[in-house]
């Protein structure tokens, strides 16, 4: 039997910091920190619910240099940076200029998450999820996942001394596979989608050889999806104690987005942040668009989809937090676009080419929603605009071909002869 909050008392929430609850995000019961991930009553997904205590901006500058420097606004205890664990975070802010000269900006910031220990964001995600796993004495960390995120488990997993065992859709990227398995731990490939691998993970919790397993996705997805929110802790404090005006976020499950909003959110409770407007634009392939697809067509319900495209990172046809992006979206004033594989590649190398940034297809994704709203008049030319990379490129070499110019004989007169000074 899972007891309230109320029932089990405080000693939860002093093993998670500020956190002192899971509320429903539909009907707002709540439960006890737990490892649990709906609601009993309507059957929603669960957040995490905080009483926040004095935090500063001078006590989060003496924090240690990544995720943890946030603890106080996180459910983790404050002794957390003394644990193993991948220490993901305070990833650069990139000042964009002559992407936004090309685009049509005024002011542009690449948030850069391929600076993480495995090169994405789910670093983060991840590092929270280790910490909830281990106060509720889980031995095996696993995960559903499009790729990175198995890369993050792994890599985690044996910083932290668990055991591991991913599962990931079959004819992933060869770099993430690779990645993946190269912290020792189980891959295992499972012939079908991502949302056929996630119903399989789902069925695993519920059989007795699931039972001391830790699905940071899954049982540990409150906790694991609180890690999105330092993207937004980060931006805030690199651009000095204040929210851009404008933000890009890609779309996978659609919880990075949610979180942004939430980690912004945070911030002007606590009086970190002066409380301004900011909108949110939510980024989409065009082969993996059901949230795009929805807004477009002003539904409140997102219809699932099957993934096709190359930005197989955010290839869930069956966004879990679809409806709750909408919500973002339409309450900030942004909105979801989305765009084709070609305009992706196309926009990895526009990236690449104007600002030294390699992103793998999710970045292309980003970047070539950003290109899209500017032209089409979407985005204020004028405002403060942050793009999300989430990833590396050398993830998804296989999607950017970027060709040789020439191959010559090891001559002075053979290169003048090929034109290339």
């Amino acid at each position: 039997m899972v007891m309230t909050a109320t029932e089990s008392g405080t000693s939860a929430s002093r093993s998670f910091g500020p956190a002192v609850a899971l509320s429903c995000r539909e009907c707002g019961e709540r439960y006890d920190l737990g490892p649990r991930f709906a609601c009993d009553f309507c059957f929603g997904p669960l957040e995490i619910a905080y009483e926040f205590g004095e935090v500063s901006r001078e006590s989060i500058g003496r924090g240690p240099n990544n995720i943890w420097r946030y603890a106080g606004l996180l459910p983790v205890p404050d002794s957390v940076a003394e644990l193993p664990n991948m220490n993901p975070g305070l990833t650069p802010l990139v000042r964009a200029d002559r992407l936004a000269a090309e685009v049509g900006l005024r002011s542009l910031h690449i948030k850069d998450d391929s600076a993480n220990p495995t090169h994405s964001f789910k670093d983060r995600v991840v590092a929270m999820a280790v910490e909830a796993a281990r106060t509720f004495g889980f031995t095996t960390l696993s995960c559903s996942s499009t790729g990175n995120l198995a890369g993050a488990v792994g890599a985690a997993a044996a910083r932290a001394g668990f055991r591991s065992c991913v599962f990931i859709p079959a004819g992933l990227e060869e770099g993430k596979v690779v990645m993946a398995a190269v912290y020792g731990g189980r891959l295992v490939a499972i012939d079908g989608n991502y949302d056929d691998v996630n119903r399989f993970c789902s069925e695993l919790i519920g059989d007795p050889a699931g039972e001391d397993w830790g699905f940071v996705n899954v049982n540990l997805r409150p906790y694991y999806a609180e890690g999105s929110k330092t993207l937004a802790y980060e931006i805030a404090e690199q651009l000095g104690w204040r929210l851009p005006e404008q933000i890009i976020v890609p779309i996978a499950s659609g919880s990075q987005l949610t979180k942004v909003d939430k980690g912004f959110r945070d911030l002007i409770k606590v009086g970190l942040v002066e409380d301004r407007p900011y909108k949110i634009f939510g980024a989409q392939a065009t082969g993996c668009s059901p949230v795009a697809q929805a807004w477009e067509n002003g539904h409140e319900v997102v219809q699932p989809v099957k993934p096709d495209t190359i930005a197989k990172s955010l290839a869930i046809g069956n966004p879990a937090d679809g409806p709750y992006v909408l919500d973002v979206c339409n309450r900030t004033g942004g909105s979801v676009a989305h765009v084709s594989d070609a305009e992706i590649v196309d926009s990895i190398k526009l990236l690449a080419r104007t600002e030294g940034i390699f992103a793998e297809t999710a970045g292309g994704v980003t970047t070539g929603v950003l290109r899209k709203l500017v032209a089409e008049g979407t985005l204020d030319p004028q405002a403060e605009t942050v793009v999300l990379n989430t990833g590396d490129g050398l993830k998804t070499l296989n999607a950017v071909d970027a060709g040789v110019t020439a191959t010559i004989k090891p001559s002075l007169d053979a290169f003048k002869d090929a034109g290339l000074l």
